[in-house]
């Protein structure tokens, strides 16, 4: 698997100054949620440290972690996309520091400037097909090593 890429080293200086403009530091306690499945997508973030598990729901009592993420790694898309809802939760596995983006403030700064719009989907879309490719194999792994298809 190829190394995944990163939001801010992907984009442009002028275009990582821009979105840096807006960004604001947070932390989160160590099992601290972030955000849960269905609730409303209203900002994302980039790690700094500590480490991020994103789960889904599968029963009432029961999730499944379907990504780790770390520092550098891109937390929520959701907010980019309609209905802007969280397709899974997020919880901080350790305390974790990153840097948050509030969506209206970005979207603000993509009607002043469209080829940041641009650039931030690209690499958005960069970095889902990436960690679909990962779950893919995982998905793949899991089921040879358990006796998938007998």
């Amino acid at each position: 698997m190829p190394t995944p890429l990163r939001l801010l080293p992907a984009l442009s200086p002028d275009h990582r100054e821009r979105l840096m403009s807006v960004a604001r530091e947070v932390s989160f306690p160590a099992d601290g949620r972030i955000f849960e499945a269905g609730g409303v997508a209203d900002r994302f973030w980039v790690i700094r440290s500590g480490t991020v598990s994103l789960y889904q729901q599968v029963i009432a009592n029961r999730r499944i972690s379907v990504a780790t993420l770390g520092p550098g790694d891109l937390l929520g898309w959701s907010w980019l996309f309609r209905p802007h809802t969280w397709d899974f939760g997020a919880e901080a596995f350790s305390p974790v520091r990153a840097y948050e983006f509030d969506a209206a403030q970005v979207r603000t700064l993509f009607d002043a400037d469209p080829t940041l719009e641009l650039s931030l989907t690209r690499t958005i879309g960069a970095i889902l097909a990436h960690r679909l490719e990962t779950t893919r194999a995982a998905l793949i792994e899991h089921y040879a090593r358990h006796g998938g298809g007998r």
